[in-house]
């Protein structure tokens, strides 16, 4: 084992050292072969001889010189001067270092490492391996680095020891212990390198400390503080600020709540782009009252700076002063309170220059005329559309020329989803101190109120199409009785074999024909009869497939795309059948040249129906169908039209413009909505929202009495004795009729005081009332409720072309009654009396 001022390669010098040796062997050999050369020159026979012996001699020394050098034993150079550079180095390196063999034998330790174990002589130098086994706290640590020492491949810990390596008394060490392999001309070492860095240590625990203490300091402030990211989200909050914001510092994760959070909405744009406005060092004061997290109000004032991360983007440092009253003047107060009134109002007020560029502005005017409002010396005009600019320059100009009363004006805000706003101007009242503050802007968002009073105009509108439609409707389908029933009667006593049999049904077929046009207009005014029940709207689209694709036809490409787990609504699905069968018509007709339907549903959260953006949809949960198409689309002036009743854009023939109004009324009829967005040259989507079905199944729905049901071989004769009501002859005339052949005892009336007197004559020995709904003096509901006071359990058939929902909303709960739709054949109203009269209740 070598010393401590051993260098740490042996073998190293040994080379040198030879390598000396054989260069004064050369040069001892040159001087042999020249004596020998001059002696053979100018000597004698020994003089030959002892040529050949020094020949010899230096053949056998260049053999041994040629063998060590390709051995590498012998070294032509400087390599001595190395080896003790290397020695001086290590001799005189701070860092202890030495060097191990497999077996754990030393090869080299320098003076540093002998100080740190205390062994300076370098008698029995331990390695650190053996030196560290005594401490049973480092005792994972070691085992670590004595691994990767084996392994080949290194590593280093740092770690703590109550007692010093060098054995002597003191206090806690730290130390950094380093390991990694090295090869040399005896084979492979191990370098272990040690470093006392207790004092490094010591200056960071210092360090932190010191950083602890500002933070505490930070925290213990009588003002508040927080910084942001680029993005505006929370970074940094002190206890101060936490405090008053009722927020626990212990749940808060930086970059997890947003600086708007706590703001108010009513100025949270405004204000943010009031921030956002501000340039990179620049400080800005901001007035503004935050929400707590328990919803209380804090008035503050907020110094806003930004500033450069380290990562190049701009954040925000902000201190924030509790806007507290009673810590100010009376003037300062004032001011403050005058400024919390301005930045909170829900109006927007600005201050105009004489050029009509704002000079101060609240959160509201942001809001309202958008972030670019909130920046200074911002053209009001340029905030409007073209219309609304040129209304408002007028008033401007009056407002500039100190006119004393000027009247409000309507104006629409530029953007891609415009908003209304009420505009009222004001003169400044002291122009010459006012710093160039000419007019004061009043604006009130109608944005909102203006949504409402079109959609109350279009409901208006469309509701007075509706009764006009239902109206027609109603004296249609009576003339449409009448013209079936008369066929009905001619088609029995004409043979199919008469030449005027096929004309009696051409007129049948017209007139079912006629009652299809009519069932659309009750569709569109929402007074058909509806049968609805629980469904799932992707198992209806999914069996509508094979008809909708030969619906859409061969250029076009038909798509489904449903969600999971779709909620159940409630709906006729004969009636929703209808709806997609006829949006899909419309968008095959959209796109002359081919192109794709696709038809999506899926489910909309409560919290999602704001992001649609129509006001007219409630805050609910629904079930969405949307139909598209990637067709001609429409300007907005035919969109807005698109469901009137016969408004349409095809030819003339190729469409009669009820499609779209049925649509309409199905939906909402089943209490949902249908919207449609169109785009020229890019298509049409129509969505439908229907309320999500809740099935409470306690509860049993019973099926209506009085179902028609198409039984081909059902006895229709009978002997009852029956009321039949009704006030238009030709309608009463040929239901008796029809009632007579089939054998029944019919009496009639024409209004439902002459149907009570035929009551009272007949001492209330009727079987059945089949009674028309809409007839003058007193209606089907009324005359049901008057002879129920003499005949509880009479049975009664309500006769009508509007939906049975809309007049059984007229009789009391629970009330039993059969229902037939107008128009209706004499086999319809024969098998309905059937019914009713075989029915138990």
């Amino acid at each position: 084992m070598n010393t401590m001022a051993d260098t740490f390669d042996k073998p190293l010098v040994d080379r040198t050292e030879r390598a000396g040796n054989v260069r004064r062997l050369l040069l001892l050999g040159g001087c042999l072969i020249l004596a020998a050369a001059s002696l053979a020159l100018f000597g004698n026979l020994h003089g030959r001889l002892a040529l050949l012996a020094v020949f010899a001699v230096v053949a056998v020394i260049g053999v041994i010189c040629l063998f060590g050098f390709a051995l590498g034993l012998l070294a032509i150079g400087g390599r001595a001067d190395e080896g003790a550079a290397a020695r001086s180095f290590l001799d005189g390196a701070n860092q202890g270092t030495v060097f191990v063999d497999a077996k754990g034998a030393v090869h080299y330790a320098n003076q540093a490492y002998g100080r740190l174990i205390g062994n300076a002589s370098g008698s029995s130098v331990q390695t650190p391996v053996q030196m560290l086994a005594r401490h049973p706290a480092v005792a994972e640590d070691v085992y670590w680095l004595a691994k990767a020492a084996r392994e080949g491949t290194g590593g280093r810990r740092e770690f703590r020891l109550d007692t010093p390596l060098s054995g002597e008394d003191g206090h806690a060490r730290w130390y950094r212990v380093s390991v990694r392999p090295i090869s040399s001309p005896s084979g492979k070492l191990e370098a272990w390198q040690i470093a006392d860095i207790t004092a490094d240590r010591r200056q960071e625990e210092a360090s932190f400390r010191s950083l602890q203490d500002a933070i505490d300091y930070l925290d213990k402030a009588p003002v508040g503080f927080f910084a942001t990211d680029s993005d505006f989200d929370l970074t940094y909050l002190n206890a101060t600020l936490a405090n008053w914001l009722d927020t626990d510092l212990g749940d808060f994760e930086p970059g997890r709540t947003a600086l708007d959070d706590f703001l108010p909405k009513s100025v949270r744009a405004g204000v943010m782009g009031r921030i956002g406005s501000i340039g990179e060092g620049e400080s800005r004061t901001i007035e503004v009252d935050l929400t707590t997290r328990r919803g209380r109000v804090l008035p503050v004032r907020m110094i806003v700076q930004k500033a450069r991360e380290r990562d190049g983007s701009q954040g925000l440092r902000t201190i924030v002063l509790n806007d507290n009253p009673g810590e100010r003047t009376h003037s300062e107060a004032a001011g403050a309170r005058l400024n919390r009134f301005f930045n909170a109002a829900p109006m927007g007020i600005a201050t105009l220059n004489e050029g009509f560029e704002t000079k101060q502005s609240n959160p509201s005017f942001a809001r309202i005329f958008g972030d670019r409002a909130s920046q200074h010396a911002v053209a009001f005009l340029d905030l409007l559309n073209d219309e609304s600019a040129e209304r408002m320059r007028e008033r401007l100009r009056a407002a500039s020329a100190g006119a004393a009363e000027i009247a409000p004006v309507d104006v629409t805000v530029k953007g891609e989803r415009p908003r209304s706003a009420r505009v009222y101007l004001n003169v400044f009242p002291d122009r010459e101190s006012a710093e160039d503050e000419a007019i004061i802007l009043f604006a009130v968002d109608t944005t909102e109120q203006r949504a409402l009073e079109d959609q109350f105009a279009k409901a208006q509108k469309m509701q007075a199409v509706g009764n006009l439609a239902g109206g027609i409707a109603h004296d249609f389908n009576n003339v449409l009785t009448v013209i079936t029933a008369s066929v009905d009667f001619l088609l029995m006593n004409q043979k199919p074999g008469d030449p005027s049999f096929q004309d009696l049904l051409l007129i049948k077929q017209s007139a079912n024909r006629a009652a299809s046009l009519v069932r659309q207009l009750l569709a569109y005014s929402r007074r058909q009869t509806m049968r609805p029940k629980m469904l799932s709207l992707t198992d209806v689209v999914a069996d509508l497939d094979l008809l909708l694709k030969r619906i859409a036809g061969d250029r076009t490409r038909l798509e489904r795309r449903h969600a999971r787990d779709l909620w159940p609504v409630m709906a006729d699905i004969g009636q929703f059948e209808q709806v997609i069968t006829n949006l899909v018509g419309n968008a095959r007709d959209a796109m002359p040249d081919g192109g794709t339907i696709t038809i999506a549903t899926r489910n909309v959260e409560d919290h999602e129906v704001a992001a649609f953006g129509y006001g007219e949809l409630g805050t609910a949960e629904y079930v969405l169908v949307e139909v598209s198409d990637t067709g001609t689309g429409m300007p907005p002036e035919i969109a807005e039209r698109i469901f009137e009743p016969f408004f349409t854009t095809k030819e003339i023939g190729k469409g009669t413009g009820l499609g779209l109004s049925m649509v309409y009324g199905i939906i909402k009829q089943s209490n949902g909505f249908i919207f449609v967005d169109s785009t020229e040259g890019k298509g049409t989507v129509f969505r439908i929202f229907l309320p999500r079905f809740v099935p409470e199944p306690q509860l049993g729905v019973a099926p209506k009495v009085g179902a028609v049901e198409a039984v081909e071989k059902m006895d229709l004769s009978g002997s009852a004795t029956i009321l039949l009501v009704e006030d238009e002859d030709y309608v009463r005339a040929g239901s008796v009729r029809a009632l007579k052949m089939k054998g029944y005892d019919v009496h009639e009336a024409d209004s439902g005081l002459d149907a009570l007197d035929v009551l009272e004559e007949l001492d209330g020995k009727i079987d059945l009332v089949v009674s028309d709904v809409v007839m003058p003096e007193m209606d089907g509901p009324t005359l049901l409720r008057e002879m129920r006071k003499k005949r509880p359990e009479m049975k009664f058939i309500f006769v009508s072309g509007y939906a049975e929902e809309a007049f059984a909303k007229n009789l009391p709960e629970g009330e039993k009654f059969g229902f037939l739709s107008k128009p209706f054949t004499q086999k319809e109203l024969a098998m309905t009396v059937k019914q009713m009269l075989e029915s138990e209740d």
